[in-house]
């Protein structure tokens, strides 16, 4: 009985392996993998710091400028979708937080979680990725995606 105990110990651990190691990986590494999903990493990492510099000021204006319309995201509890720059810094103070603000301002670039869906901030307060620009999608703007209180 203590064996199979010790096996499933053992077993349940190595499990989490994987995941542990994700999360320890450099600059490069996140550079990599940005460049692999995305085709370059530099815009998400300037729009990082873009953001980073905005929230940290509580620039409202510049904060909505980068948000990616119409912005579907809960409000008090309630379903609710942004459609402009003027609504989303109507709500600036309901949407970021002081957590999501905390999450976006103590993210590091090397921490940056990233898949095809787009590059994720804290434990998924803020998500932001390229957005087409065009019908063809020949162009791509960086834009945050969803923010979650």
């Amino acid at each position: 009985m203590i064996r199979i105990a010790q096996t499933l110990l053992v077993a349940s651990l190595l499990a989490f392996t994987p995941a542990i190691s994700v999360l320890a990986q450099s600059d490069a590494e996140i550079s990599k993998t940005l460049d692999t999903l995305f085709g370059s990493h530099k815009p998400y990492q300037d729009f990082l710091a873009g953001l980073q510099k905005a929230v940290a000021a509580a620039d409202k204006t510049a904060v909505a400028g980068m948000i990616s319309y119409p912005l579907k995201t809960k409000i008090a509890g309630k379903a609710t979708t942004l459609h402009n720059a003027k609504e989303f810094a109507a709500h600036y103070d309901a949407l970021v937080t002081p957590k999501v603000a905390a999450a976006v301002k103590g993210q590091t670039y090397a921490k940056l979680f990233a898949n095809a869906e787009g590059v994720m901030i804290g434990d998924g307060e803020v998500w932001f990725s390229g957005v087409c620009s065009d019908n063809a999608c020949a162009k791509q703007t960086v834009q945050v995606t969803a923010i979650n209180q």
